[in-house]
C-alpha cells in the first residue's frame, strides 16, 4: 500500500483529513437535554399539595360533627297512628306537621266541655241578674224599715235572701273557672295528637307507620338540624390559654375523598381541666361553605401546635 508521502499528496490535505475524523468521532453535551432536565422538577412543584394533609406544625383532634338541635320526636299521649305527614328526608319549618294521632274521642269529649263552658256561662249571667234584683229589694227594704212602714224582720229577710244569692254567684263562677280548665285541657290533649316539628331541620328517621298503636314516650321521628355544623374535640392541657374563642382553626374530613380543609371558629373552651385524662373540650363551628359536610361524619380538627 502507498502511503500518502508515497503518492505525492500534499501535506495540506494529510491535515485536513485529520481534523474532519476528530470532528465525527466527537459528541458534545446538547444544550437542549440540559434544559430539559432542569425543567422537570418545576412542573412537578406548580402542583399544590392536597390541602387535607396536616402540617409539622399542626396538632390533629378528631371528632364528630355535630349540630346542636337533634332530637328524637316522642308521643306525648297514647293513641292511634291515624297519618303519616313526613317521611325521611323531608325539610321541616319550625311547627310542621309530622303525624296525626286518632283525635275522634277527644274531639268528642272537648264539644261536650265547651258546651258545659256555654251552659255555665249562661247560668252565671242568670244568677248574676237575680242578685242585683235582690240586691234592689233590700235596698228598697231599708228605705221602708227606716220609714218605720216594715218591721225589723223583713229587712233582715231580704238582706239575707241578697247575701244568700251572693254565696250563688260565686259558686257558679268557679263551676265555670272548672269548665273552662276542663275545656282548656281537653284542647292540650287535642293538640298532643298532631306531632309536629319542635325545630327547622330535616327528618333524618321514622320509627312508626299508620295504623301503629303508640304509648306516651314513644318515639315516632328522629329530627335534626342541618346548620349550623359544630365539631367537639378534647385537646390536652397544653392548650389551655393558647386555644380561645374566636381562634381559627382547619376542619378535614376523615373518610371518604374530600380533600378539602374547610374552616372553623372556635366558640367554647372547657375553663376547667379534665384530671382523668389532662384534656380540655373545645367546640368549634364551621363557618363559609359546608355543603361536603354532614352530621355524624367525623373529621379531623387541625390547630396549630404549641411546645
Amino acid at each position: 500500500m502507498k502511503t500518502f508521502l508515497e503518492t505525492g499528496a500534499p501535506i495540506v490535505a494529510i491535515a485536513f483529513w485529520l481534523i474532519a475524523n476528530i470532528a465525527c468521532t466527537s459528541s458534545p453535551a446538547s444544550p437542549s437535554s440540559t434544559v430539559a432536565a432542569s425543567s422537570t422538577p418545576l412542573a412537578h412543584a406548580d402542583v399544590e399539595p392536597s390541602t387535607s394533609a396536616s402540617q409539622p406544625n399542626e396538632f390533629l383532634a378528631s371528632g364528630p360533627i355535630i349540630v346542636e338541635n337533634e332530637v328524637d320526636v316522642a308521643a306525648q299521649r297514647d293513641g292511634v297512628v291515624a297519618k303519616i305527614s313526613a317521611e325521611p328526608g323531608t325539610a321541616l319549618k319550625t311547627g310542621q306537621l309530622l303525624a296525626t294521632l286518632d283525635d275522634r274521642q277527644i274531639s268528642a269529649d272537648l264539644e261536650a266541655a265547651r258546651a258545659k263552658t256555654r251552659s255555665t256561662e249562661n247560668d252565671l249571667k242568670n244568677w248574676e241578674a237575680e242578685a242585683k234584683v235582690l240586691e234592689s229589694d233590700y235596698a228598697r227594704a231599708q228605705k221602708m224599715w227606716e220609714a218605720q212602714i216594715i218591721p225589723k224582720e223583713q229587712l233582715e229577710h231580704a238582706r239575707y235572701k241578697a247575701e244568700s244569692d251572693q254565696w250563688d254567684v260565686k259558686r257558679v263562677s268557679e263551676l265555670l273557672t272548672n269548665a273552662k280548665a276542663t275545656e282548656l285541657s281537653l284542647e292540650l290533649e287535642m293538640e298532643k295528637t298532631r306531632i309536629t316539628a319542635p325545630f327547622n331541620g330535616v327528618v333524618a328517621r321514622r320509627y312508626v307507620r299508620a295504623g301503629q298503636s303508640v304509648v306516651k314516650n314513644d318515639r315516632l321521628f328522629w329530627v335534626t338540624a342541618v346548620a349550623p355544623l359544630r365539631i367537639r374535640v378534647t385537646l390536652p392541657e397544653k392548650f389551655l390559654g393558647r386555644v380561645h374563642p374566636g381562634t381559627i382553626v382547619g376542619i378535614t374530613v376523615v373518610e371518604g375523598s374530600d380533600p378539602r380543609r374547610y374552616r372553623a371558629k372556635v366558640i367554647e373552651v372547657s375553663p376547667v381541666v379534665d384530671p382523668s385524662s389532662d384534656t380540655i373540650e373545645v367546640l368549634a363551628e364551621l363557618t363559609g361553605d359546608t355543603a361536603g359536610l354532614r352530621p355524624g361524619m367525623r373529621a379531623d380538627l387541625h390547630v396549630a401546635n404549641v411546645p
